[in-house]
């Protein structure tokens, strides 16, 4: 397998002058110091973080961290190592990205963690200069993808050459053990691994409890990445006139994550008047009208690759809204203020649903599919349901200081015209927490 030795453990030699090898090195030294994450943020998201008064994160300190998170939990699960194919999780491991939305659905970028040993990165093709900058990657390799659109009926041959590299990777670094963590793996892969005695468990479980806890600077990176989102909400809300369509107002948020150089937004959940009940309706062409409520679900990864999650439904126009409105408003406000209240260190999960406001009778078939769910580079674990929604195979747990959760609400009457979404995104403290999410709900619909 074709190697190149970069980053901490660079491979130091002389080239003749104008030879392949100088050019190569001297190419990707150029494609490295202009790295999206080494050129940064630019003027405007700077200077909107200088106003809000939020310091720029260490990030080699958040990426040891992370890495110690990762290693951790594999040393707590006896893994020899983590291999992970999820952009999010290669985003954790090894702060690097790379076309993260195309590699989702096609496998041809992968990370292995050695418990005890390196970090490889097996990198598209020609990709080796994306992780330079971080400098917490050992070791980059060409990967070899057995996806069908690459391997085609000899997937089996490809599997094979693939799954080699991994058992060498791991004779070197394993210490005889032959156990992996994978977060996303068809079963060719598991099979390939097998015949060279490597046993596959669950590397889900093993990063999203890596990525439970956020250290001091990632909630600094968070806390930029919601001011962005904030940033460009402020620029969406001034565009809603009547006359705009869903899709030209959705269009204003996703502006203005990119120019603030954020990343990617996870849904189309935004919808006016009628679409408004019941929710997840995506957006769509339909005009606003004036008097409408709108509602939307930011699902925003931003700068930093942080998830905003944040939810606020506006009225359209300059009236004033119908009692109706006003009513579905202040229940939803009243029920994430209350179970705000409830989130703090050493609560159960099951306590908290428990006690948690939900939805009156007539709004509660329409109900939210959670009350909280965990967030980070995007959502994660844990969710907790409503109390009514709780099973036996839903997990228990504590909230603990560093979590960070959003509370949602969705309310709407079954059978209604409208329906009113509103979400915080709140930290765990060691007193209690504190609320992220800034951006004021709409004082015309609050009846302030």
């Amino acid at each position: 397998m074709d190697k190149l030795r970069f980053g901490r453990h660079r491979k130091i030699m002389p080239f003749e002058p104008g030879s392949v090898d100088a050019l190569r090195e001297a190419s990707r030294e150029k494609a490295a110091a202009l790295n999206q994450h080494v050129l940064g943020y630019g003027a405007q998201a700077e200077a909107e973080w200088a106003a809000a008064g939020i310091a720029a994160p260490d990030l080699p300190a958040m990426r040891s961290y992370r890495l110690d998170r990762i290693r951790a939990e594999l040393k707590r699960r006896d893994y020899a190592g983590a291999l992970l194919y999820d952009p999010v999780n290669i985003r954790y491991a090894t702060d690097s990205t790379n076309m993260q939305l195309w590699v989702a659905h096609n496998p041809t970028r992968h990370c292995f963690v050695a418990t005890e040993g390196p970090v490889v990165l097996f990198d598209y093709f020609s990709c080796e200069h994306l992780s330079d900058h971080a400098g917490v990657v050992d070791e980059v390799r060409s990967t070899v993808s057995w996806m069908y659109l690459y391997s085609g009926e000899l997937t089996d041959k490809k599997v094979r050459r693939w799954a080699t590299g991994i058992a060498e990777l791991l004779a070197e670094h394993g210490g005889g053990n032959r156990r992996i963590a994978v977060d996303h793996i068809n079963p060719e892969g598991v099979d390939g691994l097998a015949r060279r005695g490597i046993t596959v468990g669950n590397g889900e479980a093993v990063m999203e409890n890596a990525r439970l806890i956020k250290s001091p600077d990632e909630i600094l990176a968070m806390r930029r990445a919601i001011v962005a989102c904030e940033a460009a909400m402020g620029e969406m809300e001034a565009a809603l006139k009547p006359g705009i369509s869903e899709n030209e107002l959705w269009a204003e948020l996703h502006r203005g994550n990119i120019a603030r150089g954020g990343e990617w937004i996870e849904t189309r959940l935004l919808s006016s008047g009628p679409r408004t009940n019941p929710w997840f309706q995506e957006c769509s062409s339909r005009v606003i009208e004036d008097g409408d409520l709108v509602a939307f679900d930011t699902d925003l990864i931003g700068p930093y690759g942080f998830c905003a999650d944040l939810s606020r439904t506006w009225l359209c126009g300059d009236g004033r809204p119908s009692n109706e409105q006003r009513d579905l408003f202040r229940i939803a406000a009243d029920q994430i203020a209350q179970n705000t209240e409830l989130m703090r260190p050493g609560i159960s999960f099951r306590d908290l649903v428990g006690r948690s406001a939900v939805p009156p009778g007539d709004c509660f078939p329409a109900r939210y599919g959670v009350l909280y769910h965990g967030v980070g580079l995007a959502d994660e674990y844990p969710t907790l349901p409503h109390a009514s929604d709780w099973t036996d195979d839903t997990p228990d747990g504590v909230l603990e200081a560093g979590m960070v959760l959003c509370a949602e609400s969705y309310i709407g009457r079954l059978g209604g015209r409208e329906g009113v979404k509103i979400e915080e995104q709140i930290l765990i403290t060691d007193r209690g927490n504190e609320k992220l999410s800034n951006y004021p709900l709409d004082e015309r619909l609050l009846g302030n």
